[in-house]
């Protein structure tokens, strides 16, 4: 047998001609990416069979202030500011919201019971929510404030997580925090303020003086009242007394004697020489609350003895149990 002799030449040919395995795997990627491209394609091309959801105004849960928000929402923190008051059975509740609506024809409304939450023309959910809090026993909504006061038996630390919880939840719905309604509210609902004028507004059939004494209570003393979580009704001018009824933290304080001689009875009289004193106007209700108290603490005495006082503390006084 003969041998052949292969040109270098021919070998190479030869070899780029076969190709190895690895050559191989390299040919079969290199076919599949323009596949795969066009697959990936046709799929970003292809109609969505879902429909895009809209942003909902539904309630959402809050925890400490943050309001948590669904995918492709901004994602925001509420903080609800609390101030001390003179009265230490109140507090002062800042929402950074308006509390009171739009065009509201009084600064304030104070709901004393349950049913003045629901009685028209201004009924209130939040309100409902919060005289449903064990302890609490009044709630007073000024334009950008809520006054919340409580029994003084109960302590703060009870109420204060209560409140801050049903504000955020209240704030995160985006619903009124007063809605209005037709019809007429009465005394006997406890809605006081809410369906009357403010009282301090000017009226042109007021007299000199009577004028003299708004702008002076707008001007002056409103402020201060509504710093310290309460507010102020104009009841009359009689015979030299200037007739006034406390709102708000105000209103079952123990210094609100001290505030209406002091402070506004001072001031009137100061600059107005017509005006002899001040006098605070109790409601029905809290009259008969009073004189209901005046029996009982008779009837006390009675049984303790005529020097005994509610004063006083220990035995002999009324205070003192045996």
């Amino acid at each position: 047998m003969s041998n052949i002799a292969v040109p270098r030449t021919a070998i190479r040919v030869l070899s780029r001609a076969r190709p190895t395995a690895t050559a191989a795997r390299r040919v079969q990627l290199a076919a599949a990416q323009p596949a795969q491209r066009q697959l990936h394609h046709a799929s970003s091309s292809a109609p969505l069979t879902s429909t895009p959801r809209r942003p909902t105004s539904q309630p959402t849960h809050m925890r400490h202030g943050a309001a948590r928000f669904g995918p492709g929402e901004s994602r925001r923190t509420m903080f609800i500011q609390t101030e001390n008051t003179p009265n230490p059975d109140a507090l002062k509740f800042r929402p950074n919201t308006r509390v009171l609506p739009e065009g509201f024809n009084s600064p304030f409304i104070e709901y004393m019971n349950a049913r003045s939450t629901i009685s028209p023309p201004y009924p209130s959910p939040l309100a409902a929510k919060l005289l449903q809090v064990d302890g609490i026993t009044s709630v007073f909504f000024g334009i950008d404030y809520i006054t919340v006061t409580k029994d003084s038996t109960v302590p703060w630390a009870h109420i204060k997580p209560e409140v801050f919880s049903l504000l955020s939840e209240h704030v995160a719905t985006g619903q009124p925090m007063v809605k209005v309604a037709e019809g007429k509210a009465t005394g006997a609902d406890g809605q006081e303020g809410g369906g009357e004028p403010d009282t301090l507004a000017y009226n042109e059939d007021d007299d000199e003086v009577v004028g003299m004494i708004k702008e002076l209570l707008e001007t002056r003393i409103r402020p201060a009242i509504q710093e310290d979580g309460g507010d102020i009704d104009f009841r009359g001018f009689v015979d030299g007394q200037v007739l006034l009824k406390l709102r708000g933290a105000c209103r079952t304080c123990d210094s609100s004697t001290v505030t209406l001689k002091n402070g506004i009875e001072s001031m009137l009289m100061h600059y107005i020489e017509d005006v002899k004193g001040v006098q605070q106007v109790m409601d029905q209700e809290e009259e008969v609350a009073m004189a209901e108290f005046a029996k009982f603490e008779e009837k006390l005495r009675q049984q303790k003895g005529p020097e005994a006082t509610a004063a006083t503390v220990g035995k002999g006084s009324l205070d003192y149990v045996e």
